[in-house]
């Protein structure tokens, strides 16, 4: 029997203004969690990332969605981090932009059968690329 997780995932310093508390079972993987967090905040998935166990970037306690040279891997199910209720780890998305979302472990439950990840609740909005709607069209043509 496996274990479900209710997350509370949120860009860095915004816990209160956005977020999104999602229910993904243990049988997923990190890759499969970094996918439903950049989907339920409307980004577009094209990014390289890591997961931070310690909750800063570039940390050697890190899973990459590229890993080199025997780097830990983020195809590693959830369940095999052995996670605890109150625990906090990162998702560093898109190393230029550098995106940071806090994941709070809210609760553990044990299931019976995987569950497809479900958002269970969504605050707030953020823009991936907020720099794009100052695009000007000119600006092209000068080029």
């Amino acid at each position: 029997m496996g274990k479900k997780y209710t997350l509370k995932v949120y860009p860095a310093g915004m816990a209160r203004t956005v977020y999104r508390v999602i229910q993904i079972s243990g049988e997923e993987t990190l890759d499969r969690l970094c996918s439903v967090i950049i989907s339920s905040f409307d980004f577009i998935d094209e990014h390289l990332y890591e997961f931070c166990m310690d909750n800063r970037m570039y940390s050697d306690c890190s899973f990459q969605s590229d890993p080199e040279y025997g780097e830990p891997s983020t195809k590693i199910a959830l369940d095999k981090l052995h996670l605890e209720k109150g625990q906090n780890f990162s998702l560093h998305y898109d190393f230029g932009d550098d995106w940071m979302f806090t994941i709070h472990v809210q609760k553990i439950e044990e299931e019976e059968k995987g569950a497809v990840p479900t958002v269970l609740k969504a605050k707030g909005e953020i823009e991936q690329y907020a720099s794009w709607d100052y695009w000007d069209e000119d600006d092209e043509e000068r080029e």
